[in-house]
């Protein structure tokens, strides 16, 4: 069970696993409908829920969970270094995907670094956090990101 603190969290990652696996289907061709239609579609999709739920998600993460987890668990800078490194690689594949040339490809790999992201943060992150966070400081974790989430911070 996630600590309360990174439940609001871990519910956006569930959406985003889901997304993840539907711009990897889509650039293999797998869903319908099928070519360029169906590519900018799913490009639409994956921008529109970026710029409504990840990049506030990206946000709470930067500015209210990570600078703490350094803080309070140095062992983590790494894996939050590359974590920040994903955000801005994932940013970038959204804006490219404002263009119509190559989108199977940009799909796929949003689709690929997505699920990888999440799975690094729910499989490493978290547990570090729920190991090494004591309690006052979770739940102070917890409030800020949820203000942040909520757009206020």
């Amino acid at each position: 069970m996630r600590h309360p603190a990174l439940i609001p969290l871990s519910r956006d990652h569930r959406h985003a696993l889901a997304l993840a696996l539907r711009c990897r289907k889509q650039a293999l061709g797998q869903l319908k409908p099928l070519g360029q239609e169906g590519l900018r579609e799913r490009a639409r999709e994956a921008r529109d829920f970026f710029s409504l739920h990840l990049a506030t998600h990206f946000h709470a993460e930067e500015a209210g969970l990570f600078p703490m987890m350094e803080s309070l668990a140095a062992e983590s800078a790494p894996l939050i270094g590359r974590l920040k490194q994903e955000h801005e690689r994932l940013r970038s594949l959204v804006a490219a995907m404002e263009a119509s040339e190559g989108l199977g490809k940009l799909l796929f790999e949003f689709g690929d670094l997505l699920e990888g992201h999440v799975r690094r943060e729910e499989r490493e992150l978290f547990p570090l956090f729920e190991t090494r966070i004591g309690e006052s400081e979770a739940d102070a974790i917890g409030h800020r990101i949820k203000a942040l989430l909520a757009g206020h911070g």
